[in-house]
């Protein structure tokens, strides 16, 4: 009988280098909210992968802040070095256009892991051969990777390549989760960040950043003989004034951003929903540790 493998492959890297992509791409669904805005990933997710024979559970992390400005980024950087506490292997993704001197905590970090190392270097059809040899030696003269792998998250090439090559590497071990369950978080918080996703999509500026979506009801029935879900969302912003952008003149704003997110969530849960949304404002939330732990940022 083939001995079960499993274990913890935790990613890591900079904000927008497809991190979240990756995780996608591994485990088949949609885990994280992708968006071309930096930061968009805010807390650790966990994606499981199941079969008969291993177990993977990925995990995504923010994107590491080199001088957080506030709680919030503190509690996120937090989040993103704590894979290394808890690795079976981690995955250091980067891409042709990412900033390093060598000096950067992560290269710390990294030297002093004691699992396998992985460099993930994705985006790899925006660039072009000779770049994508000279980082590869570049990042193996820095740090000692097990392997080296070369990959386009967003159109799936060398992904496959990148599970099996994990797989290979993965530790005998039991099974953590329920084989039919694909992630440690609630439906929720998957509701909450599909309404965030649509914020970072819709507004500008600051307004993405100064905001924090609350799932506060998700109440089901059935509708004219169908599942029926009533979702109530609470939508923190830090000032009046960005409460009033959000719900636009006449509410124009908030009824477009209701109509994207409905969509998005009907076709998550498989079912009709009734979306509510309110607005809310709490000063300098993200620097209020109560506000902060009920969000989920804080143990």
């Amino acid at each position: 009988m083939e001995k079960h493998k499993s274990g913890f492959v935790n990613i890591i890297g900079n904000p927008n280098v497809g991190k979240s992509t990756l995780l996608n791409a591994l485990v088949g669904e949609k885990m994280s909210i992708i968006t071309h805005k930096p930061q968009t990933t805010r807390h650790r997710i966990l994606g499981i992968l199941s079969d008969e024979n291993f177990q993977i559970i990925f995990s995504d992390t923010p994107g590491m802040i080199d001088d957080p400005g506030y709680k919030m980024q503190k509690a996120m950087n937090d989040a993103a070095f704590s894979i290394f506490e808890d690795a079976d292997l981690v995955v250091f993704v980067t891409e042709p256009q990412d900033k390093f001197t060598g000096d950067e905590k992560i290269f710390e970090k990294l030297k002093k892991a004691e699992v396998p190392k992985v460099l993930v270097i994705n985006k790899v059809d925006l660039s072009d051969q000779e770049t994508l040899k000279k980082l590869s030696i570049w990042w193996n003269e820095k740090i000692t990777f097990d392997e080296t792998v070369l990959i386009s998250a967003l159109n799936k090439m060398g992904t496959d390549h990148l599970l099996e090559l994990l797989l290979g590497r993965l530790p005998e071990g039991p099974v953590y989760y329920p084989k039919d369950q694909i992630s440690d978080k609630s439906v929720r918080f998957f509701l909450s960040e599909i309404i965030r996703e649509k914020i970072l999509l819709f507004y500008q500026q600051e307004i993405p950043y100064s905001t924090e979506v609350v799932i506060t009801e998700f109440k089901e029935s059935v509708k004219k003989d169908k599942p029926f879900v009533h979702v109530r969302a609470e939508i923190y912003v830090m000032r009046q004034s960005q409460k009033n952008i959000i719900i636009g003149k006449g509410g124009s704003s908030i009824k477009k951003l209701g109509i994207a997110a409905r969509k998005d969530i009907e076709s998550f849960l498989e079912k009709r929903i009734h979306l509510e949304m309110f607005v809310k404002v709490k000063e300098k939330w993200r620097d209020d540790d109560r506000l902060l732990k009920s969000f989920g940022y804080l143990q």
